[in-house]
């Protein structure tokens, strides 16, 4: 292999790298050694030990094959290559759309390597602006924010308590005297005096429910926060996320996708009222008769993420906001209208869902997001409902 084609199999390593496949230097040198061991002379054999070498995922698979056919020089993807740069109008999606469109972007990125100083000027740039964007609102950031900001929502995680459940396991030091142990060991102990064996009860993160607006006055902020939904969607196990405007739809099992480009084209197809209606009383019924019982346990929280601002002007809403109260052990309700200081809960749905929720908070930025972890570590005693 010459030291030219040598180059460009590193080239497209970082292709791939800019893409968001993770690939490091050792990848980089096995790939070099696997072309070395089959050639060039065929393509199969040539994209099969890239692939083999490159690709650790079943979800890298099909943006390696777009990321091959577009550096490997294939004249017929140009067409689909201008068309994933072109920019869109992030919706309703094709079935067959999986592909993520950033390849192209990774392709066509104008900047050059940088130094070491120009590294060092980088970070502190992007550290203030990082804290810029921490406190603007997302109805107002531009696409060059908005995109800064989807990466950080990436990243964020939220710190769910740990709760006391009934069941005890084994301690060092815990309340209660476990007699089997205890006994057991005193068996073993051949009359010598045996310490106490102990039990604690274990402890378990509760099961966490999202309900997201996605009406045409929430377009904004749900679009932004299915980037921190997913985050957290692939970080815990015992997440359920449902999407309502005119209709109830659960995308759980698209959010879980490890992708995030994929899992929003999933989700764009799956929810067909997007940035319609909103309906809140007749989607949190549905939500009560169809899924409260799968899947909200005894400790589980529900976020219900929207404006309160409903199409049937509140109808049924106190009910099954009651209901729903009931049924789970918190409800944190977050509003990006609360942005307002001078707020008042004066629309009827507003009205009929205060008495219901045990937080409210806002959901206008970044800092509320990150906020939000420090609000489960208060306690909001059932009864004495700060807005009812």
């Amino acid at each position: 292999m010459t030291g030219r084609f040598a180059e460009n199999v590193v080239h497209f390593v970082r292709l791939l790298r800019s893409a968001g496949i993770p690939v490091g230097p050792e990848r980089t040198i096995a790939a070099l050694e696997a072309v070395d061991a089959v050639g060039v002379a065929r393509r199969d054999d040539f994209h099969a030990a890239l692939a083999a070498v490159l690709i650790s995922r079943q979800e890298h698979q099909a943006m390696f094959d777009e990321a091959f056919e577009l550096f490997w020089r294939n004249p017929r993807l140009r067409e689909r290559t201008i068309a994933a740069s072109l920019p869109k109008v992030w919706g309703r999606a094709a079935p067959g759309s999986g592909v993520p469109g950033r390849i192209a972007a990774a392709a066509h990125d104008p900047a050059p390597d940088r130094g070491v100083e120009e590294v060092q000027l980088d970070a502190a740039f992007t550290f203030s602006s990082r804290e810029v964007l921490r406190y603007r609102d997302f109805e107002t950031m531009t696409a060059d924010e908005l995109a800064a900001v989807r990466t950080m929502l990436a990243r964020l995680r939220l710190p769910l308590p740990e709760l006391p459940m009934r069941r005890t396991a084994p301690a060092a030091r815990g309340p209660r005297v476990d007699l089997r142990a205890t006994m057991r060991r005193a068996v073993g102990s051949t009359g010598a005096l045996a310490p106490l064996a102990r039990r604690a009860p274990r402890r378990r993160r509760p099961s966490l429910v999202v309900l997201c607006d996605i009406s045409g006055s929430m377009d904004r902020y749900s679009r932004m926060l299915l980037y921190f939904l997913h985050a957290i969607t692939n970080d815990r196990d015992r997440v359920q996320v449902f999407l309502f405007g005119t209709r109830l739809t659960n995308v759980t099992r698209h959010l879980r996708h490890r992708d995030v480009d994929v899992a929003m084209a999933r989700v764009g197809a799956a929810a067909s009222d997007w940035a319609g209606g909103t309906r809140i009383g007749a989607c949190i019924g549905e939500f009560n008769r169809r899924w409260s019982r799968r899947v909200l346990m005894h400790d589980a929280i529900v976020l219900l993420i929207s404006d309160g601002l409903d199409a049937d002007a509140g109808e049924g809403l106190g009910g099954q906001m009651e209901r729903l109260a009931k049924s789970c052990r918190r409800v944190m309700w977050l509003n990006p209208l609360l942005r307002y200081d001078r707020f008042e809960p004066r629309p009827a749905g507003v009205r009929a869902m205060l008495p219901h929720v045990d937080d409210f908070l806002p959901v206008h930025n970044l800092e509320s997001l990150m906020q939000l972890g420090a609000a489960f570590g208060t306690a909001a005693p059932r009864g004495r409902r700060p807005w009812s």
